[in-house]
C-alpha cells in the first residue's frame, strides 16, 4: 500500500513512548502498509547534532523520511517539550520536507500538563518543515500507556492518519 515511516524518540523500546511506537506501527502493518522505524537514539550522536550529512547513517535517516508517503513522529514530552534527539533529526531536514506528507505527531508524558507540548512546540517544529497535512496527534500519559483506553486512542489515530494517505496516494497514481 504504502511506505510509512515512524520517528521515535524514544529512549528505550520499552519506554512509554516505545510502547506507544511498537502499537501504532503493528496497527499501520496489520493495515497493510509497509513500515519502517527510524530509532533516532540509534543514530550516530556526535554526527547527528554536528548536523554531519556525509555520515551514512544520517543520510540514510534524512533520505528514508523524504521518500516516506508518510510520517509519525512519537516523542516523550520532558519539561513540555519534545525530545532535543528528535528535534536535531527534524532540523537536518530541508524546508519542506514533509509537504505534501501525512504527518501523525504522537506524545507520551507524566503530567497531563505536558499536553500543551502538541499545539506549542511539536505542530510548530512539524510547520517549520513544511508539514501541510499534520493529522490529529495524541498524548497518552505514561500510565495509561498499554491500557485499553490509549489502545483505543492510538487506533483511531493510525485510523485518521490512514484516511490522510488516501488523497496523496490517489495523486500519486
Amino acid at each position: 500500500m504504502s511506505d510509512l515511516l515512524i520517528i521515535s524518540g524514544a529512549p528505550s523500546h520499552t519506554a512509554p513512548t516505545g510502547v506507544v511506537v511498537s502499537h501504532v506501527s503493528a496497527v499501520l502493518s496489520s493495515l497493510g502498509h509497509h513500515v519502517s522505524l527510524l530509532d533516532v537514539r540509534a543514530l550516530p550522536t556526535l554526527s547527528l547534532l554536528t548536523e554531519d550529512l556525509r555520515d551514512p547513517a544520517i543520510g540514510d535517516a534524512v533520505s528514508s523520511v523524504l521518500s516516506a508517503d508518510g510520517v509519525v513522529v512519537a516523542s516523550p514530552v520532558y519539561r513540555a517539550a519534545y525530545s532535543g534527539l528528535v528535534k536535531a533529526l527534524l532540523d537536518l531536514l530541508p524546508k519542506k520536507a514533509l509537504r505534501g506528507r501525512a504527518v501523525l505527531p504522537l506524545a507520551t508524558g507524566g503530567s497531563q500538563g505536558f499536553l500543551v507540548a502538541m499545539d506549542y512546540a511539536l505542530h510548530p517544529l512539524l510547520a517549520a518543515k513544511g508539514a501541510d497535512q499534520v493529522v490529529r496527534g495524541e498524548f497518552v500519559l505514561d500510565q495509561k500507556v498499554g491500557l485499553p483506553e490509549s489502545a483505543a486512542v492510538l487506533d483511531a489515530a493510525a485510523d485518521r492518519f490512514v484516511s490522510a494517505l488516501t488523497p496523496r496516494l490517489r495523486r500519486a497514481s
